[in-house]
């Protein structure tokens, strides 16, 4: 495997956090999905909610992708987490593993290696990540590495602000748009309770060609995420492709001050399939971005563990027939998202082979994922 372009500095007890910018756009021609923007700054004009929900309801339902502007966090901010995870993957691998992911479990908090192989292609996995869990009591006593230790205020304002700027008045659209209260997904999704939410810095390692090449050919398929929300942050890089509503596959254009948005599994359990968990995969970079590190910032929101995987209540989804008398009245027992999340997480990263799942699917108590998609 090529060598990562991530090079270890000396250590001092007060560990440099250098300033990392964004790196050059592509300049290939390539092609961008149409994605709508949803521009937060409106959220609390007279009608403005409305107009953001009306706005939002085509991504949530049929493409599943969507861009938040507007969002109130600065720049300045943004790049600062983004030097932070930096300055992480510096760190030595020592450091790195002294908090590692549990994924016997299922838990995902922690640093997780580029450990895995791809199949018998011969070439690893190249991405690297830190988990962040919500600065909230329960997880206190959890361990922390100590680049978040020295930035632990910092990244904890962070984290809580991007939830009540962004994830917060996402919900409320989404609610709007079920016709249930403001606060229905919310509650849902509590800050202050027990999830696995989580902040994440993240590093595609650089490849060559030829390795990207033998990956590929395994790991081509698109995959949806696990819990409710995915935020991604804009760092110029290409590599993130969707599959459009028309079965093409197109790529997510980075904007300016913006955070691609996009819906997930446990959002769609609770609304029987109307809104879509998002069809997305990870591609070779372009020719002009290949030996460049693709760093990551992301934040995953996950249901609360007292969140049980049945349908909402949502008028509109009975009119439109996604929620009977006998769902809405069923004593039946469901998983929580909570469960759902750790299942499938124990299923797809405790392994040390990636492997084709070419015509299988995920399921658990009733809830089910194709593992793959075309």
């Amino acid at each position: 495997m090529a060598p990562s372009a991530i090079e270890p500095e000396v250590l001092t007890e007060n560990i440099p956090i250098k300033a990392w910018n964004r790196p050059a756009p592509t300049e290939e021609k390539l092609e961008w999905a149409p994605l709508v923007e949803i521009d937060l700054s409106r959220f609390d004009e007279p009608g403005g909610k409305q107009a953001l929900a009306e706005q939002l309801y085509d991504a949530v339902t049929r493409v599943g992708f969507w861009v938040v502007t507007g969002h109130g966090l600065s720049d300045e901010r943004v790049l600062r987490q983004f030097s932070i995870g930096n300055a992480f993957f510096k760190e030595p691998l020592e450091e790195k593993r002294s908090f590692a992911c549990n994924f016997a479990e299922g838990e995902y908090f922690g640093y997780r290696e580029n450990e895995r192989w791809i199949g018998d292609t011969g070439v690893k996995d190249n991405v690297e990540m830190l988990n962040i869990p919500k600065a909230i009591p329960v997880w206190g006593d959890l361990p922390r590495h100590r680049i978040v230790r020295q930035n632990y205020d910092e990244i904890a304002s962070f984290h809580r602000d991007l939830f009540d700027n962004v994830i917060r008045k996402l919900f409320v659209l989404m609610a709007i748009i079920l016709e249930l209260p403001e606060d229905y997904l919310v509650n849902a999704h509590a800050y202050d309770k027990r999830s696995d939410d989580h902040l994440r810095y993240m590093i595609y390692n650089t490849r060559t060609q030829e390795e990207w090449d033998k990956a590929q050919a395994v790991t081509t398929g698109g995959h949806t995420d696990f819990g409710s929300l995915t935020l991604l942050f804009s760092q110029h890089i290409a590599g993130l492709q969707i599959r459009t509503p028309e079965g093409d596959w197109k790529w997510v254009k980075p904007v300016d001050g913006g955070i691609t948005c996009n819906a997930a599994d446990t959002l769609s359990f609770l609304t029987n399939g109307f809104i879509k968990s998002t069809i997305h995969r990870v591609v070779t970079p372009p020719k002009d971005q290949i030996h460049t590190p693709r760093l990551g910032l992301l934040y995953f929101a996950r249901p609360g563990d007292d969140t049980i995987m049945r349908t909402v209540p949502s008028p509109l989804l009975g009119r439109l027939g996604l929620l009977t008398a006998e769902e809405q009245n069923s004593s039946e027992p469901a998983p929580t998202g909570t469960e759902y999340v750790r299942a499938r997480v124990r299923d797809v990263h405790h392994r040390t082979v990636i492997d084709r799942r070419e015509n299988t699917s995920f399921e658990f108590k009733g809830l089910k994922v194709p593992n793959y998609y075309k």
